[in-house]
């Protein structure tokens, strides 16, 4: 009697491990199931070690990818294959943030239930929210510099521009391509922000310093801290916190980085979601990365003007900007355009007022230093960047939105060894956004 009830236990023992197995199968099916079937040895959609079916779009319809036979068939632009590489993918998936790359179990058109199986045989579409000819746009523009520009709608999340520089043509690639060249700078990039993050200084000063109104510094184009330098391109004399954000100030910015403190810093790039990786259509954009030392006064004050350690992702510094224009809350960006026309919101990133104080503060930047001649026709917010990078030329930075309800556009434009903010990187916002109006303004006629 004991025997079969010591069998009886162990049978039950190994029932239990058996089903327990099995739930283990079933969840990683349902989690990761559409990796398996992707995998490059089903040759029901993979030839030559290259995807056999899907296509790609772009939103307007036009047609930036077709897989087949072993080969990619790119569009018979030049141009809008060099510009919208990036988004779409090169032959042999080396750029991993790609629709090839990214989106292949949509390509396949992979479910639980049929795996890859479809009546056609030919998978799915895919129409990406992307536009080629603004694509195009910012790819010309930027010219012989490298770098990136990115446009999407605050209001929706599409992401309409998304160019990366070195790039290359995907239809004949080189032997030996440039360093950087299979890297989305836009979406998978960190790189020193300069000036541009004085907005986020701004925010953590206005909801954190009570006198802020009654500031004003002196400035004589240099500070010293513990016998260290901060400089500025000029001395700009006496500023308020409205005309030291305009113009920039390094001296100035430097003082209210010290008096909200390193733990407030610290907590504001948290909570701006500038160290946020966003879900984009299952794509997740860079993490960037900043240090605010609390013994260390220098460095905390380059910190807070951009420099010294700042690290800042593109993608999650047009979040920002949208909760500026949105009062307070940003938009997630999106890539796989719905014609359901739905958004994701974040959680509130700064208060609708400061928002508000913001948006008064970037439009004036525009207004009394950039030069709305500039920006013909643009009703544009906007903040400039230099950050100085070793042993190179400065990055220029140019970024912003349209407050415009029929053009709800947020903008990131970096150009890389180049020279200074808005000299050099306002002219591509210009460009781009010039073409995107127009384009739109036409569409909507």
């Amino acid at each position: 009697m004991k025997k079969l009830e010591k069998r009886a236990v162990l049978c039950l023992l190994l029932a239990a491990v058996l089903f327990a197995g099995l739930c283990v199968f079933v969840v990683k099916f349902v989690v990761v199931g559409d990796d398996w079937a992707t995998y490059y040895a089903n040759s029901h959609i993979y030839d030559s070690g290259r995807l056999s079916i899907g296509k790609i779009y772009d939103v307007n319809g036009n047609l930036l990818a077709k897989n087949g036979g072993g080969i990619v068939k790119y569009s018979s632009d030049k141009t809008t294959r060099m510009a919208t590489v990036h988004a779409v993918g090169d032959m042999d998936g080396n750029i991993s943030t790609s629709a090839e790359s990214a989106f292949k179990d949509r390509l396949v058109g992979y479910n639980t239930l049929t795996g890859v199986y479809s009546i056609t045989g030919k998978g799915n579409d895919i129409t990406l929210t992307i536009d080629k000819d603004i694509c195009k746009t910012a790819y010309e523009a930027l010219g012989s510099y490298n770098g990136c520009v990115g446009v999407y709608n605050y209001k929706t999340g599409e992401i309409i521009c998304m160019v990366s520089k070195p790039t290359l043509d995907p239809d004949d690639p080189p032997k030996t391509v440039e360093s950087g060249t299979y890297i989305n700078k836009f979406l998978s990039g960190t790189i020193t922000p300069g000036s541009i993050f004085k907005l986020l200084t701004s925010a953590a000063a206005i909801e954190n310093l009570d006198d802020l109104d009654s500031w004003s510094y002196t400035c004589s184009g240099t500070r010293y801290i513990n016998g260290e330098k901060i400089t500025c391109t000029q001395a700009h004399g006496t500023v308020n916190f409205k005309s030291a954000l305009a113009k920039s100030c390094n001296c100035g910015f430097s003082e209210l980085t010290q008096e909200i403190g390193a733990s407030t810093m610290k907590s504001y790039v948290k909570k701006c979601g500038l160290t946020t990786s966003y879900d984009i259509d299952g794509i997740h954009n860079a993490k960037g990365s900043f240090e605010f030392p609390s013994n260390a006064t220098l460095n905390l004050a380059w910190a807070g003007i951009g420099q010294w350690k700042d690290q800042l992702n593109p993608c999650s510094m047009l979040v920002y900007l949208s909760a500026i224009a949105n009062d307070g809350k940003g938009t997630v960006p999106k890539l796989i355009h719905s014609s359901l026309g739905t958004s994701e919101k974040t959680n509130q990133m700064i208060d609708s007022t400061t928002a508000a104080k913001l948006r008064s503060m970037m439009r004036n930047n525009v207004t009394s230093e950039y030069g709305q001649y500039n920006y013909p026709g643009l009703k544009i917010y906007a903040k400039s960047g230099t950050a100085e990078v070793y042993n190179k030329n400065p990055n220029a930075w140019f970024a912003g939105f349209i407050k415009n309800t029929n053009y709800p556009y947020a903008f990131i434009v970096c150009v890389e060894d180049s020279g200074y903010g808005s000299a050099v990187a306002g002219p591509v916002a210009n460009k781009v956004l010039q073409k995107l109006v127009s384009t739109s303004t036409a569409a909507s006629n």
